[in-house]
């Protein structure tokens, strides 16, 4: 498990975040799971692109270069929606649809800590 802070104030962004770091893990995602069941966020890595096709709730996600800078905010994406590709994004931090900081925006820096 792991949590999210901004890295500069120390602003918690999530707790108990899961990675998907593997290719099984990172195509199945949130797929077909009724809510996030308790999970904070899901780490997608690497991953520049998302789909939720499949999901049955929106989700907050957040683009992060190779540094967690922040290169991409889409808040409240609904099920059944495709991202662009963002080329200079390596992960993706996936959360519950309206627990975003509204702090977390473009050139933001996030710290991941293992925990």
């Amino acid at each position: 498990m792991m949590t999210v802070k901004i890295k500069n104030s120390g602003e918690l962004v999530a707790t108990n975040v899961k990675t998907a770091d593997n290719p099984y893990t990172r195509v199945l995602g949130l797929m077909f799971k009724p809510n996030m069941n308790g999970m904070g966020g899901l780490l997608l890595n690497p991953c520049n692109s998302i789909h939720t096709f499949f999901m049955r709730f929106p989700i907050d996600v957040v683009f992060l270069s190779s540094n967690n800078t922040v290169i991409k905010v889409i808040r409240s994406m609904q099920p059944w929606r495709m991202s662009w590709i963002y080329f200079k994004a390596k992960k993706t931090l996936e959360l519950p649809s309206g627990s975003l900081s509204e702090n977390v925006k473009d050139g933001t820096v996030l710290e991941v800590e293992i925990v």
